[in-house]
């Protein structure tokens, strides 16, 4: 059975709040490594052994986590009941239909090679990439309400509803990033038909 808490703000001693000092976590993160690192166990007993790579797997687990504001929101936002579901394509933000139809006309013009769609779809990751940095605000300031106040309350509650919706955004908006930039990449059997 294992000794350590599996929640990795308890497993770092770290406040569960959204914003974290970034510097102290990865200071505590060298000392637990240091202090769980497997090589000072190798002469150990097979069951402190192990708990040194229960240690080392939580510890790189929790870090990878903690230090990305996105996946530590993700990660509250499970610990706190307010599960992340995968992000559908059905799932189309409201806000967000009209670009949607626009984009996906235009991926159909780029799959024929037309170069003025080619160009509009450059617009469009500029265009997506500024709505994802201004969601990145939005998050900073639901992060300041959360942090702010008493976790069990429903002012907390209700952050964490709005986190989470603007979370589901951001990764819808991510999805349609990554079909522009597959629709702007030079296919690759392309570019070996133009070497020949």
């Amino acid at each position: 059975m294992s000794s350590f808490p599996k929640n990795y703000y308890d497993f770092f001693e770290l406040d569960r709040t959204l914003h974290l000092d970034t510097d102290a976590l990865q200071k505590r993160f060298y000392e637990l490594s240091r202090q769980w690192h497997p090589d000072r166990f190798s002469r150990k007993s097979s069951s402190e052994q192990a708990q040194a790579l229960e240690a080392t797997s939580i510890l790189n687990d929790g870090y990878r986590v903690l230090r990305d504001p996105v996946k530590r929101a993700e990660y509250l936002l499970t610990e706190e009941g307010f599960p992340i579901g995968e992000q559908r394509s059905k799932d189309v933000p409201p806000e967000l239909l009209e670009e949607v139809f626009e984009l996906n006309m235009m991926l159909e013009e780029a799959n024929t090679g037309d170069a003025p769609a080619l160009a509009r779809l450059q617009d469009a990751k500029s265009n997506f990439l500024a709505m994802q940095t201004a969601i990145d605000h939005e998050l900073q300031v639901l992060f300041t309400k959360y942090d702010a106040s008493d976790p069990a309350s429903e002012t907390a509650k209700q952050a964490l509803h709005e986190v989470r919706g603007t979370l589901n955004r951001r990764r819808y908006i991510e999805n349609l990033l990554r079909d522009v930039d597959r629709a702007l990449k030079p296919d690759a059997s392309t570019a070996i038909e133009d070497r020949l």
